[in-house]
């Protein structure tokens, strides 16, 4: 019976389901080619270290590695494939100023990247390269509440955020690297005894440990949170003001193009935050504990294979939405 038995967090595909999720695959594509994407199929295996781009921090734990025996050279199984769609943008597409891209495939994770998570997803997603404008986020968004509608999903939420916010008060504390990633840890938590603890031990300075606090509670409806964001945030720098004007134009475009869409804004939201230069988002449904889809900006990508620019997407799995539409 162990013969048989499948890893934890592996899965397989049978009829009826793997012809559901072959008309689902099928229905993604057509609407990514209508849209411009170019489909792009990576490898499975690849140079660890092109597969840790621009990631390395969130995805190198998530790795399964092994020796190239022909090499020597460290290998890895893919984990995310959005750093291979970004070598590829840098490595296939370097003379396009704009460059659009999609995938599916499965990946493969040494362990979940949340709690009850899956460690084989098929992943789908897509990524425009070489845009930095709010258009092209807007796009990406536009795109992934797309593909959540020709899966079945009923009743997203979208969840915004901006990691410039974060990363603007943090540098004011002028913490080293085991202190700073203690207070992400916190932040990660919302946890605000944890917080003013960490202020005590550390001796912050009272107002920047207060807006700290303030900066987790900021989180709920887009007009409540972004108002009182800017008085909080006051002061705070440029950055912060131009991530607010960001999420308040965000919101503002979803509200015309999608307005029952319902939207939430969570300004201590790091998600993916090693890597995401600007605006994060993920979609929810009622009752499913975690996001069924997430995304961002993450300028500089391509910086490591001579050809960094702007970009920005997002990635789902195909094997969850499924089961969300059914």
């Amino acid at each position: 019976m162990k013969k048989w038995m499948l890893p934890s967090g592996v899965e397989e595909a049978l009829p009826p389901i793997s012809w559901q999720l072959e008309d689902l695959r099928r229905r993604l594509l057509d609407h990514y080619r209508r849209s411009g994407y170019e489909l792009v199929h990576p490898p499975l295996i690849e140079h660890l270290d092109a597969l840790l781009t621009g990631t390395a921090q969130d995805l190198e734990a998530q790795m399964f590695t092994l020796t190239d025996p022909a090499s020597g050279r460290l290998l890895g199984l893919r984990a995310d494939m959005t750093p291979q769609a970004a070598r590829i943008a840098a490595r296939h597409y370097g003379d396009q100023d704009i460059v659009r891209l999609c995938y599916i495939g499965t990946v493969l994770r040494s362990q979940p990247d949340s709690l009850g998570g899956p460690r084989s997803p098929r992943q789908v997603g897509c990524e425009i390269f070489g845009e930095p404008g709010l258009a092209a986020d807007i796009e990406v968004l536009r795109v992934m509440l797309k593909t959540l509608k020709l899966a079945g999903v009923k009743n997203v939420h979208v969840d915004l955020g901006h990691v410039g916010i974060y990363r603007a008060v943090v540098a004011r504390l002028k913490l080293d690297a085991d202190d700073e990633a203690a207070l992400f840890d916190i932040v990660q938590r919302k946890s605000t005894p944890d917080l003013e603890e960490f202020a005590r031990a550390r001796r912050l300075k009272p107002a920047i440990a207060n807006l700290m606090g303030e900066l987790i509670e900021l989180n709920g409806a887009p007009d409540e949170v972004l108002c009182r964001a800017r008085t909080v945030l006051k002061g705070a720098g440029p950055e912060v003001e131009a991530a607010l004007a960001l999420l308040e134009q965000t919101v503002a475009e979803l509200g015309r193009e999608k307005p029952k869409l319902p939207v939430h804004v969570d300004l201590a939201e790091l998600r993916g935050y090693r890597y995401h230069t600007g605006m994060v988002f993920a979609a929810f449904v009622p009752g499913h504990g975690r996001e069924i889809a997430r995304g961002g900006r993450y300028d500089g990508v391509g910086h490591e294979f001579g050809a960094p620019r702007p970009a920005t997407g997002f990635s789902a799995d195909l094997n969850e939405l499924l089961r969300l539409g059914a």
